[in-house]
This record gives C-alpha cells, sequence and structure tokens, in this order.
C-alpha cells in the first residue's frame, strides 16, 4: 500500500483517537490497578475486526491480528498505567481521580496503538505474518508488568517488537531513534544504621547515628567518582534521608535510600559491593550496627542497530531528514528491556512538546500534558515500521 494511502487512513482516525486518550486521562489507575482501563481496551479492540483478544495478566491486552499470509511476526508495545500525582490542570478531561493521573503520557501511548490497531486490522489482507498488539500494566512501578507479560508467553514466536515514548522535551513533530543504549536501569538500595541512642548534651555515652550516616552519604559519591571508569555512564543518587525526633535527643537509627542508575549491567554486582564496603567500614569504624538491600530494577534499554534503522527509514519518509533529530541517552528507565531480552527490537522518541499549547512541562510533572498533533504521528510510525518490518 502507498505511504500517501496509509497517511490518509492514520489522518480519519483523529478525531477517534483523540476522545480515547481523553477518557484515558480522565480516568487514571495506578500500576497493577489498570482493571477499568484494561476493559475499555479490551472493548474497543473487539469492534476493530478478527483480531484474538486475550489477558495475559489481571490488567493487561493482547491482541493478535493473523494476516493473509504466513510471514514474521512483530510487536508493538504500549503501557497504560498512571501515577501517584495530583493533577493541577484545568481541562476539560482532567483526572477524576483524586491524587492520580497520567502525568508521563501513557494514555497517549495507549491511544496510539488502538488507533494502530484499528488501521491495521482494517488492512489484514495485506498483512503478511503477524502483528502483536501489547497493552502493558505497571510499567511505573516495580518490578513492572513487563516481565509478567513475558512470563505469560507473549512474546513466543516474536521476530522483532517496537515500542514509542510520547516526550515532552522533544519538539512535536520531532523523533528520535537510536541504536544501542537508550534508558538506563533503575536499581535501588536502602541502608539502615543503628547506633545507641543519647543525650544530645552527653554524646560521649551514645552512638550517634546522624554523622555516621552523613560520612556514609559522603563517600558513597566516591564510588562512582573514584571506583568506576570515568567513560562509564553511572549515576549513584541519595533520595532519602530519615533520623532523629527531637533536639536534643541523639538518635539510635537513620534510614538512607537512592537510586542507581546504568547502561553495563555487568558494573551492577561491583557497585553494590563497593557501596556496601563503605557503609561496613564506616559502621565498624564508629561502633555502629548497618543493614544494606541492593535490589536491581529493569535491565537498561539497547535498541537493535538494524530495527533502529527501519524507524530511522520511516521518520525520514513520512516527515524528512530534519525531523531526525540525535539524542543522548537518558538515565530514566523503561522495562521495555524485558521484551528487549526475548528478541530484537528498538524503543524510540516522538516528540510532544509545544510551548504555545503548554505541553513542555517535564514527565511527572503535574501540570503535565501532551500536544495531541503527536498522537497521528505515532500512529503513523507505527503503522508505516509495521509493514517495512514485516517485509
Amino acid at each position: 500500500m502507498k505511504e500517501i494511502e496509509l497517511s490518509d487512513l492514520v489522518q480519519e482516525t483523529k478525531d477517534e483517537v483523540v476522545e480515547w486518550r481523553r477518557h484515558l486521562h480522565k480516568h487514571p489507575e495506578l500500576s497493577f490497578h489498570e482493571v477499568e482501563t484494561s476493559n475499555f481496551i479490551y472493548d474497543k479492540l473487539k469492534t476493530f475486526g478478527d483480531l484474538e483478544l486475550s489477558r495475559p495478566t489481571k490488567t493487561s491486552v493482547m491482541a493478535r491480528l493473523i494476516g493473509s499470509k504466513p510471514g514474521k511476526v512483530v510487536a508493538i508495545r504500549a503501557d497504560i498505567d498512571a501515577l501517584a500525582i495530583q493533577e493541577e490542570n484545568s481541562l476539560s478531561y482532567s483526572s477524576n481521580n483524586p491524587g492520580v493521573m497520567h502525568a508521563c503520557g501513557h494514555d497517549g501511548h495507549t491511544a496510539i496503538l488502538l488507533g494502530a490497531a484499528k488501521i491495521l486490522a482494517n488492512l489484514q489482507d495485506q498483512i503478511k505474518g503477524e502483528v502483536r498488539f501489547l497493552f502493558q500494566h505497571a510499567e511505573e512501578l516495580g518490578p513492572g508488568g513487563a516481565k509478567e507479560m513475558v512470563h505469560a508467553g507473549v512474546m513466543d514466536g516474536v521476530d522483532t517488537i517496537i515500542g514509542a515514548h510520547l516526550w515532552s522535551p522533544l519538539e512535536t513533530g520531532k523523533f528520535s531513534v537510536s541504536s544501542g543504549p537508550v534508558m538506563a536501569s533503575p536499581d535501588t538500595f536502602s541502608i539502615k544504621i543503628t547506633g545507641r541512642g543519647g543525650h544530645a548534651g552527653l554524646p560521649h555515652q551514645a552512638v550517634d547515628a546522624i554523622p555516621i550516616g552523613a560520612q556514609v552519604v559522603t563517600n558513597l559519591q566516591q564510588v562512582v567518582s573514584r571506583n568506576i571508569d570515568p567513560l562509564e555512564s553511572v549515576v549513584l543518587s541519595i533520595t532519602k534521608i530519615i533520623g532523629g525526633t527531637a533536639m536534643n535527643i541523639l538518635t539510635d537509627t537513620v534510614e538512607i535510600a537512592g537510586t542507581v542508575r546504568l547502561f553495563n549491567a555487568e558494573l551492577r554486582p561491583v557497585i553494590a559491593e563497593l557501596m556496601e564496603q563503605i557503609v561496613k567500614g564506616i559502621t565498624e569504624a564508629h561502633g555502629a550496627d548497618y543493614e544494606f538491600v541492593y535490589n536491581q530494577g529493569a535491565d537498561p534499554v539497547i535498541n537493535d542497530e538494524n530495527v533502529a534503522a527501519v524507524i530511522k527509514d520511516s521518520v525520514c519518509e513520512l516527515y524528512g531528514e530534519k525531523s531526525l533529530i540525535g539524542m543522548r541517552p537518558n538515565m530514566g528507565a523503561e522495562d521495555f528491556s524485558a521484551f528487549l531480552e526475548e528478541t530484537p527490537g528498538t524503543y524510540f522518541f516522538i516528540g510532544s512538546g509545544n510551548a504555545e499549547k503548554g505541553t513542555d512541562y517535564p514527565h511527572h510533572h503535574p501540570r503535565f500534558n501532551i500536544d495531541e498533533d503527536a498522537l497521528l504521528h505515532g500512529i503513523n510510525m507505527f503503522v508505516h515500521s509495521t509493514f517495512k518490518l514485516l517485509d
């Protein structure tokens, strides 16, 4: 089918796709609780024609479109969950669920994939192979829904997978497609330091956990700055410190927590060991005890070079080479990596930032919103790229 004809079909879906997106935005649900969201998706997919529908997990949906001739299997994924954020936008479709908001664009991702599914279902007789639409729950909350879906068999027989993120730092009409590392792993850690409480005026009778914790925080920064090759991209951030109850009491416990972001998964055990060595050395030197827990999150997202080349070609053919923007890997995280561990694929970014429309707020901001013009760009990319990948 000619590209211009495909683009015309995409354009015809605009009003419906915007309506779907606004409905989802108005009714957000948190990770692992996407009951109504997944029901909405399932019900819409039932109206699209000859799709084989299933519920791989309690709140996810999979649709299989079997083409008229045998061929490859291409999967497309969208995440469907929202965040625990109170929305500050005043829109006709603002969240009606207090404290919950689509502040990352997953409502747009879901609407885009529904639009792509509707168009491709209508072109079933022109499809060689299979297209698998994956509506994934719980991207925002570890351990994430991607691995659950993989364990449920959604990737069985899949040759290639693609996914995309609407991206407010990127101008609407622009795209970023990279091969190699794209997003980091979101590991977390927690430390509990236990000393001996006492009176603030008699510090020699206590083992004050606060200055011990302060030394731990300071020295942990040397893990990256002095123990890791500076050419490796690693971030170690302390994000939480809890300790103390009153101004005249030396506390006996301090809790410290944070995150480690990196692209080289082989460094994970190295960093965890270095961190514990520091915590152990400092606490023992001051007569305190410690507990250290390091949790590995999703793996880094590493795009396949060949699949990325196909996506780049689609961008250039549809929107011109100037619309393709180089973007450095970022330390955000995505459990899309679980799918990439099963088969080659690519995760790319679709610009949705527009200062005039107020859609340039950062992701996870209470005033985050998307430029709805980007929805059609997403559908266009998924539909065109699917035919290229099947070929």
